[in-house]
């Protein structure tokens, strides 16, 4: 269901379509909530069935239209509940660390490769998160810019700080998971492999 919210936050901000809106949610909550296509667009028409979104077709071109969604009413008092009510935490499906509770059960060279991939990994998303950072810094990131523009003026040092927040604590995230990754060569170095 967050999937639903997080399109909803996006929409809050201005009307897009649904190609628009596939890229803003990749430039913004894609790095918090995956999403692909296959999910947005079904999605969206879930959410137009149930009041929550309107779209209406626009003239795109000589000959073709597009279709452009906006938050109704129901849509934004739904979003607002949303984030008055806590959260419902799932339990972690984690793939990574399941792998790692049963190195025992290969080799070395294959644990230590293993265990390259996850930093490698980790800093790549490292690396994407403090340069979100940046544009944080910067006002340079478009969804920030688009977001801006349609709050007032005395709301965004707020704004950018919970975006400034959120980026602190993903980054925070991957650094733990390269650490952890690293404690995790020395193990194998340590139990003789």
């Amino acid at each position: 269901m967050s999937l639903r919210y997080a399109l909803l936050a996006i929409l809050r901000v201005g009307p897009l379509s649904g190609y628009d809106l596939q890229k803003q949610f990749s430039q913004s909550v894609g790095h918090v909530w995956h999403a692909p296509d296959s999910q947005i667009y079904p999605e969206l028409r879930k959410m137009e069935d149930e009041g929550l979104i309107e779209g209406e077709e626009q003239p795109r071109g000589e000959r073709g239209t597009r279709r452009v969604y906006h938050v109704t009413d129901t849509g934004d008092a739904a979003y607002l509940e949303w984030m008055r009510t806590p959260i419902s935490y799932q339990r972690v499906r984690d793939p990574a660390h399941l792998r790692a509770a049963y190195l025992e059960n290969t080799t070395p060279d294959a644990a230590r490769a293993f265990l390259r991939h996850h930093i490698a990994h980790w800093e790549g998303e490292l690396e994407q998160f403090e340069g979100e950072l940046t544009h944080i810094a910067n006002v340079t990131n478009p969804m920030i810019v688009r977001r801006l523009e349609a709050t007032p003026e005395a709301e965004h040092e707020r704004t950018l700080a919970f975006k400034r927040f959120t980026y602190e604590g993903l980054a925070e995230r991957a650094r733990g998971e390269v650490t952890w990754a690293r404690r995790g060569l020395a193990l194998v170095d340590e139990l003789g492999g």
